[in-house]
């Protein structure tokens, strides 16, 4: 069984954030549909298509999240699991909030600030600055400030002092972690990079 640890960097490749991925795709194609004259049937088969994607997701999302809550969670021999796995909790309620709407968004999103939260504060005590589940945790709960709170201050903030207190002890990282390390410090630099861009204002 691969190591919490080594989750990590595919992480950013799980066939849930396919689905989010196809949703948003969904949904950009009944936007520009419903612009187009005539094409009420086209319309009507793309939100049929976006609906079943978002229910399928909801469901692996709840199911992960179910046995997150009754047994990975409770029976987490390790600190270090015990904070993968909030982080875990952080990622599947995220993908909720990206496809619901209304009061289950709302919930969605609290529950995964929540989780991020707690697995923050258990990695800034127990996990060093380059260790890769601390950072592929400020990673993703930087994009849910970015992409469900919208809150590209907040998000760039946390990106940006994980990827500092990473960079000041990157020749210090362990050889076993170095490459998913150095990973998701590239990754929190491209969205920096990405989300300062969007930032400014038009020339």
């Amino acid at each position: 069984m691969a190591s919490a640890t080594s989750w990590v960097a595919t992480s950013g490749c799980t066939d849930h954030e396919s689905l989010v991925a196809i949703a948003k795709v969904a949904e950009q194609a009944e936007s520009i549909g419903q612009k187009q004259e005539g094409s009420d049937s086209r319309v009507e088969r793309t939100n049929a298509y976006r609906k079943k994607v978002e229910e399928e997701l909801s469901k692996i999302c709840e199911e992960v999240l179910g046995l997150l809550s009754k047994n990975l969670i409770p029976n987490a021999s390790t600190t270090e699991a015990k904070i993968f796995y909030y982080k875990m909790k952080g990622d599947y309620h995220r993908y909720l909030a990206e496809v619901q709407e209304g009061e289950l968004r709302e919930k969605a999103t609290s529950e995964s600030q929540a989780a991020y939260e707690t697995a923050t504060e258990l990695a800034d005590k127990e996990l060093g600055n380059t260790h890769p589940i601390r950072l592929g945790l400020a990673l993703n709960f930087s994009v849910f400030y970015y992409e469900i709170k919208n809150q590209p201050d907040k998000a760039c903030a946390l990106a940006k002092d994980a990827f500092d207190k990473a960079i000041a002890e990157v020749d210090n990282i362990q050889d076993e972690t170095y490459k998913d390390s150095t990973l998701i410090m590239q990754l929190l630099r491209d969205n920096l990079t990405l989300w300062t861009s969007e930032s400014e204002p038009d020339q």
